[in-house]
Parts: structure tokens; sequence; C-alpha cells
């Protein structure tokens, strides 16, 4: 039997994107977001407060950077969304995590992250049902050890997790239990 849970921002899993930005003086701001991901083949949509500094920032720079957070900076990617940039100075700088700027965008590229996308702004979006930046996907960069022998992103590798809006907690994912177009194909007979 179902029972009604009201009205709930519940779908899982949610990814945990650690959206990275150039502040003033070049500091490096990174917040994690859950709602935001990728709307078409080369395009990714965040949907973000237009308040955070983070916004603030990538309307300044038309630029940010996406990665994906591991297990091994859990708790460093967990901080990052914890304090504000507006209220700590140099939050990144706290974690001892590294960047390098992006040779493709005005971003910064977390070092400690295994993949990472580097994107340009292509668009704002303000409705009554907030405010959203459309990004355009310029490059992936990613980290050797978690590509395949042919130079394809291993998930197992990843060792990524996923934030869960039930419970406010964090998955590790990676098994791989189904292929795509091909674990249903008995149904198409």
């Amino acid at each position: 039997m179902k029972k009604d849970l009201g009205v709930k921002p519940y779908l899982f899993p949610m990814p945990l994107l650690m959206i990275a930005t150039y502040g003033d003086n070049d500091k490096v701001d990174v917040m994690p977001m859950a709602w935001g991901g990728i709307c078409d083949s080369n395009m990714v949509a965040l949907n973000i407060h237009e308040n955070h500094r983070t916004t603030k920032n990538i309307k300044k720079r038309g630029a940010f950077t996406i990665s994906v957070a591991d297990v091994d900076h859990l708790e460093e990617s967990d901080y990052f969304g914890m304090v504000s940039g507006d209220r700590v100075e140099d939050k990144f700088e706290k974690t001892n995590m590294h960047a390098i700027k992006s040779d493709k965008v005005d971003a910064p590229i977390i070092e400690e992250y295994p993949i990472t996308l580097e994107c340009k702004v292509a668009g704002y979006e303000d409705s009554m049902h907030g405010f959203r930046v459309v990004g355009e996907i310029v490059n992936v960069v990613a980290d050797e050890k978690v590509l395949t022998e042919d130079g394809k992103v291993d998930p197992t590798k990843l060792n990524a997790f996923v934030f869960d809006q039930f419970q406010n907690g964090y998955y590790k994912i990676g098994e791989k239990v189904g292929t795509a177009w091909q674990s249903g194909k008995k149904f198409t007979k």
C-alpha cells in the first residue's frame, strides 16, 4: 500500500554537482548543488538562487565548471555547502584542495575531483519558478585514473556519491546493474 507524503522534492538519485567559479581577486569559490544537470548533449542547467555568490561570479565571468565529487573528498564537498562564501573570506583555502585555471573558460578546475565539465554561459532564465543558468559544455577533463583503456570514463572508478533528498544523506555509487537500451530487450519481442 502506498502512503501519501505530500509535495516533496523527492527524486533519487540527485547528483551532487560541484560548481566552481572565480570571485573577486580570482579567489576560487565552490558550492555543491543537487538541482541541476544535463539538459542537452552539450548543455547544462543550474537551478540556483540568484543571490548566491556563485551566481554573481557566473554573471561577472560568464563561465563556471562542474565537477563530480568523489568519496575521498566528501568532507570538503559538504563543507563547501555548509559555509557561505559571503561569510567566510576564503572557504576554498581552508580545505587544502588545489585549483588550476581552465584553458577553455574563465573558471577554476579543482584538481582533486576526478572529472570536470568546463562551461560558458549560454543564457539565463528567470521565471516565477526560479532562476536558472544554462551553460554550454566546451570541454571535459578527467583524471586518467578514472578512464578505461580506450579513454572512456569508468563510473566504477569515479568513486562518486549522490545526495539523498529524503534524509539528507550521501550514498556512494558505482556498481553496474544493467546496460541502457539492452537490459529491457526481452520486451521488444
